[in-house]
C-alpha cells in the first residue's frame, strides 16, 4: 500500500494564519484525525460541553480494502514493504479516513510516527490568542471543530482574575459565570471572555455577538449581555448552538437512520476493542514498545502487542472468536493508529483522574530539562500538593519538546502544559528547579518569569541537587581528596575495563564470602551478601561518591588479591606494572585512612541525600535534617570523635595486615615527591591537613550552598514543627508568614488567623492525638482524620502553603530515567506525544490503573469518525 503524507496541524495552523484568500483545491490534511483532550472540569467531575454531552461521530461505509487518501504530487513518497522502512520517513502518515483497520496497515505506520492523531496537542487553548475557524480551508474546518470540541471550553477557576476599574468599581471576571452560561470560555491573555458554540459554528452572514467571537467581552458590570448573546430562539448564537447539537449527535443524521451495522457487531466490536486495550494496558504498564519489527501474518515476532494477543486468542475461546483473523478486515483494532489512539486514552483518562484528586488547590511546579536518546531536548513538570486526605503528593504532569533551554521558552512550555489542564500559573505556590542560570536567574530567569505573573510561587533550589554540589566541592578541592580520587580511578581503569577482571573480581568476592561465612562473620539470609560491583562517581549522580567509596571499603581484601594476581601475571604486560604500581598506594595507610574518612563524611550526607529524595518530605523536616547532619559531622571533628575514628582506621589495617606508622615520626608520602611536602608529623598530615580540612571544608559547603535555610520564609515556616509538643510553636511568626502570602489572605483573613492559631494550639497540646506526631506530613494527616482541619480553616491554609513547598526535584529526576526507559535504543524515533502518554501511564500506575475500560472506550470513540459507532 503506498503512503501519504500529510500536513499536521501545526503547519495547518501556520499556513492559515499566512493565507490571505482561501484555496481553491482542497488540502492533503482534510482528513486530519485529532485526539482528545480531557473535556472534564477539574475537581467538579462535570462535563466542559457546552450541552452537557461527550462528543458522538459515525463512520461512513468503508469502500476497499485498499483505499487510500490521495495525494499531489508534492506530497507523494515511495511506498514501502515492510515496517522497518518505516523509521526512514519521519513525514506524518495516516490511515484511509474510513477505515479502522486494514490488513495493510501494518506496513503502514510506527512508533515513530505520530501521525495526525495527536495534533490536537498543538491547538491554541487561550481564545484570544487562537484562530477563526473561517480562518481554516473550508475541507479542514470539520477537523479543526472536532479537535476544538474534544478539548471542551478554556475554563480556567482558580486564575486569579484581574480587576478592571469600570466607572468608579474594581471589577473582575467571576467562575460563577461558567455554571450559569456553560458555553463561555475565559482568555487569560486578553482577560476577556469568548462564546465557544459561536467561535465554532457562527455564520458569517448572521449579524450579532462579534464582540463574543472576534474581539472578547469584558465589560464585567453588564452581565445581562451574557443573556442577551443568547437571544431570541432565531438568535446567531441559538443557530450555532443548533448546528453543535447537530455535530455532536451523529444518531440525528439520515446516515445513521440508514446504518446497516447491528447489534451483535457492535458487540463484538467492543469485544475487540476491550482485548486490544488489555493488552495496551499490560504493555503500557510494564514500559515496554508495542511495535514489532516485521508484523505481517506469517511473521514469527509480530511484536508485544500482536504476540500478546495471538496468546489470548489462543488460550481463550471468546478472544479467538473475535480478533485477528476472525474479526472484519476494516475493524480489526490492531494497527499502529489505533494503538496511539487507545494509548491517547489511557493518558488523558490517567490525567484527568490526577486533576480530580488535584482539585482546587493550590500547587508547587517540579521541573527540569533533559535530552532524550534522539537528543531532543525535554522538559518535564510534576506537581506537588495536599490531597483531600492531607498526604503530600507529587504527580507527573506531562513532558514538552522545547526547542532551546532559555528561560521564557520554558516558561512558555509550563503554561501551556498548564492550560491543557484548564491550571493557571495564579495558583503555584512553589518552584524547584536545579541551579543554573536559566532557571534561577534574579533578572532573567524561570523563576523570575514565574513569579512575575505569581508573586507567591516562592523559589527553592533543589536540596538534593544542593547537597551533590557540597560533596564535589570537597571531592575537588581539597588536595588530599584529589589524589584520592585521580588514585580510585587509576584503580577502577585497571580493574573494571576489563571482562577478565570483573570476573576474577566476581570470584574472589565469592570466595572470600564462602570464608567469611565458615568463620562466622557473615550471616546468612534472604537479601545478604549479595554481589557488590565498583562504579565510577560521576558529578551529577546522587550518591555516586559516598557508594564507590563503600565498596572500595568493603570489598579490599578482593581488591586486593585481585590486584596480586594481576601484578603477578608478567604475561599482561602494562597492566601488571599498573596493578604493581596501584598495589602499593592501595595497601598504604593513607589510602585506608581517606577511604574511611571519606566513608564517614559522605556517609551522614548520604542519609540525608535518602530524605530528601522522598516525595511527601516537606521543607521544615528537611531544614532539621540538615542542620542534625552538620551537627554530627561538627561532632566528629571533636578530639573524641577523631580517638574514635582513628581507632577504627588502626583495627582496620591490622585486620588487612596493612602496616600502621608511628604518628609521631616524619610523615612520607606514598605517591608524590618530598619536595612538595612539608615537613611534618603523620600525626599533623593526618589530624589536621587532612581529618579537619576535609571536615572544615563540608561544613563550609553546607553553610555556603544552603544559604536559604536562613531566609526569614523559612524561620516563619519552622514555627508550625509540631515536635516536641509543638515548642517550636511562635504565632508571631506564623503570622508573618501569613503576609507572605497576600493572594490567600486578606488583611481579614490574617485577623480572623490570630484568633484561630490560639485556639489550635491550646487545642492541639492537650489533645493526646498529637502528643506524638513529629512531623508536618503527620500533622497534616491527623488534621484531616479528626476533623480538626475544617475547625481551624486558616490554621490548615497555612500548613498547606508551607507543605506544597517543593524540597528536591528527585521526582522529575525519576521522570528522566522513565523516559529513559521508555525511549531507548529501539524506540529512538518515537514521538513527543506518544512518548509523553507512554510515560503518564508508566509513572502514575497507581492513577493508570484505576481508569475504567468504559471511560476509555467512550474517549477513544470520540476522537474521530469510527467505523462503528457505540455511544
Amino acid at each position: 500500500m503506498k503512503k501519504s503524507n500529510t500536513i499536521d496541524l501545526k503547519s495547518l495552523w501556520q499556513r492559515a494564519a499566512k493565507a490571505q484568500k482561501p484555496n481553491s483545491k482542497a488540502t492533503p490534511c482534510s482528513q486530519v484525525m485529532l485526539s482528545v483532550e480531557s473535556t472534564m472540569v477539574e475537581g467538579q467531575g462535570q462535563s466542559n460541553s457546552p450541552i452537557g454531552l461527550e462528543p458522538q461521530l459515525i463512520d461512513a461505509a468503508p469502500n476497499t480494502e485498499d483505499d487510500a487518501i490521495p495525494i499531489t504530487e508534492n506530497d507523494r513518497q515511495p511506498s514501502t514493504e515492510n515496517a522497518s522502512t518505516d523509521h526512514e520517513i519521519e513525514s506524518p502518515i495516516t490511515l484511509p479516513p474510513i477505515t479502522e483497520d486494514n490488513e495493510s496497515t501494518h506496513e503502514s505506520d510506527s512508533e515513530s510516527d505520530d501521525g495526525a492523531t495527536y495534533d490536537v496537542d498543538l491547538l491554541e487553548r487561550d481564545p484570544g490568542l487562537r484562530l477563526l475557524i473561517n480562518d481554516y480551508h473550508v475541507n479542514d474546518k470539520n477537523a479543526v471543530r472536532r479537535g476544538y470540541i474534544a478539548l471542551g471550553p478554556c475554563q480556567p477557576r482558580e486564575h486569579d482574575f484581574p480587576r478592571t476599574k469600570i466607572g468608579t468599581v474594581m471589577r473582575k471576571f467571576s467562575v460563577r459565570w461558567y455554571k450559569d452560561h456553560d458555553w463561555l470560555e475565559y482568555s487569560v491573555a486578553d482577560d476577556a471572555v469568548f462564546c465557544f458554540v459561536c467561535f465554532l459554528f457562527k455564520d458569517e452572514e448572521c449579524a450579532g455577538g462579534e464582540a463574543f467571537v472576534n474581539r472578547g467581552f469584558r465589560s464585567w458590570n453588564t452581565k445581562d449581555r451574557l443573556k442577551k448573546h443568547v437571544g431570541a430562539i432565531d438568535s446567531a448564537h441559538n443557530k450555532a448552538q443548533e448546528k453543535y447539537n447537530n455535530f455532536v449527535r451523529p444518531r440525528a443524521s439520515i446516515g445513521e437512520c440508514y446504518s446497516t451495522i447491528s447489534s451483535i457487531e457492535k458487540v463484538k466490536y467492543r469485544s475487540r476493542l476491550t482485548f486490544s486495550l488489555q493488552c495496551l494496558r499490560f504493555i503500557l504498564g510494564q514500559g515496554l514498545a508495542c511495535r514489532g519489527h516485521d508484523e505481517s501474518d506469517d511473521s514469527l515476532n509480530g511484536g508485544n502487542f500482536r504476540e500478546l494477543l495471538k496468546w489470548l486468542a489462543q488460550n481463550f475461546e471468546e478472544v479467538d472468536k473475535v480478533v485477528l483473523k476472525n474479526a472484519p478486515k476494516n475493524a480489526q483494532m490492531t494497527s499502529p493508529t489505533i494503538q496511539k489512539d487507545l494509548i491517547n486514552s489511557c493518558a488523558k483518562e490517567t490525567t484527568s483522574l490526577i486533576m480530580q484528586d488535584l482539585g482546587e488547590e493550590f500547587f508547587s511546579i517540579l521541573a527540569d530539562e533533559s535530552s532524550d536518546f534522539y537528543h531532543n531536548e525535554q522538559l518535564a513538570l510534576c506537581l506537588r500538593y495536599v490531597d483531600k486526605n492531607g498526604r503530600v503528593i507529587e504527580r507527573f504532569l506531562g513532558i514538552v519538546h522545547v526547542e532551546n533551554t532559555a528561560a521564557i521558552t520554558l516558561r512558555d512550555a509550563i503554561k501551556s502544559l498548564l492550560m491543557k489542564h484548564s491550571l493557571s500559573l495564579s495558583r503555584v505556590r512553589g518552584q524547584g528547579y536545579d541551579g543554573a542560570s536559566n532557571m534561577k536567574g534574579h533578572i532573567g530567569g524561570l523563576k523570575k518569569l514565574i513569579m512575575d505573573e505569581s508573586p507567591s510561587a516562592y523559589y527553592v533550589h533543589c536540596f538534593a541537587h544542593q547537597l551533590q554540589l557540597t560533596l564535589v566541592a570537597v571531592a575537588k578541592e581539597n588536595q588530599a581528596c584529589i589524589s584520592f580520587f585521580e588514585q580510585l580511578r587509576f584503580l577502577l581503569s585497571i580493574i573494571v575495563i576489563s571482562c577478565k577482571k570483573i570476573k576474577m573480581l566476581r570470584e574472589a568476592q565469592a570466595q572470600q564470602i564462602l570464608e567469611a561465612l565458615d568463620l562466622g562473620e557473615f550471616e546468612t539470609g534472604i537479601g545478604m551478601n549479595q554481589e557488590m560491583g565498583l562504579g565510577r562517581p560521576c558529578d551529577t549522580r546522587w550518591n555516586s561518591h559516598h557508594k564507590t567509596v563503600m565498596h572500595t571499603v568493603l570489598l579490599y581484601p578482593t581488591i586486593r588479591n585481585v590486584l596480586i594476581m594481576v601484578g603477578d601475571d608478567h604475561s599482561q604486560g602494562t597492566e601488571a606494572v599498573n596493578a604493581q604500581t596501584m598495589l602499593a598506594y592501595f595497601e598504604s595507610f593513607e589510602f585506608v585512612f581517606m577511604a574511611h574518612l571519606l566513608l564517614a563524611v559522605f556517609g551522614y550526607t548520604n542519609n540525608l541525600s535518602n530524605a530528601l529524595q522522598r516525595k511527601d518530605q516537606n521543607i521544615v523536616n528537611a531544614i532539621d535534617l540538615f542542620y542534625l547532619t552538620k551537627a554530627e559531622l561538627a561532632d566528629l571533628r571533636e578530639d573524641d570523635g577523631w580517638a574514635k575514628f582513628l581507632q577504627q582506621v588502626i583495627a582496620f589495617c591490622v585486620k588487612h595486615e596493612v602496616d600502621v606508622p608511628n604518628m609521631d615520626s616524619c610523615y612520607e608520602p606514598i605517591v608524590r615527591s618530598k619536595r612538595y611536602v612539608k615537613k611534618i608529623s603523620y600525626l599533623h598530615r593526618f589530624r589536621v591537613e587532612i581529618f579537619l580540612c576535609v571536615i572544615d571544608r563540608q561544613l563550609q559547603e553546607l553553610n555556603d550552598r544552603f544559604d536559604e535555610v536562613n531566609t526569614e520564609l523559612l524561620i516563619c515556616m519552622a514555627a508550625f514543627n509540631p515536635a516536641n509538643l509543638f515548642a517550636a510553636y511562635n504565632e508571631e511568626l506564623l503570622l508573618k508568614l501569613a503576609e507572605f502570602y497576600p493572594m490567600d489572605f486578606s488583611s481579614n483573613d490574617i485577623h480572623e488567623l490570630t484568633f484561630d492559631l490560639r485556639l489550635y494550639i491550646r487545642e492541639m497540646r492537650k489533645n493526646r492525638r498529637f502528643s506524638n506526631i513529629k512531623n508536618l506530613g503527620d500533622l497534616s494527616v491527623t488534621l484531616v482524620k479528626t476533623g480538626k482541619s475544617t475547625m481551624f480553616p486558616y490554621v490548615y491554609k497555612l500548613l498547606k502553603l508551607v507543605l506544597v513547598l517543593p524540597v528536591a526535584t528527585a521526582s522529575v529526576e525519576r521522570v528522566f530515567s522513565a523516559m529513559n526507559y521508555v525511549k531507548n535504543k529501539l524506540r529512538s524515533k518515537m514521538g513527543d506525544q506518544l512518548l509523553n502518554d507512554c510515560l503518564i501511564t508508566f509513572i502514575e500506575r497507581e492513577f493508570f490503573k484505576q481508569v475504567n475500560d468504559d471511560a476509555v472506550i467512550a474517549r477513544f470513540q470520540a476522537m474521530k469518525e469510527r467505523v462503528v459507532k457505540l455511544y
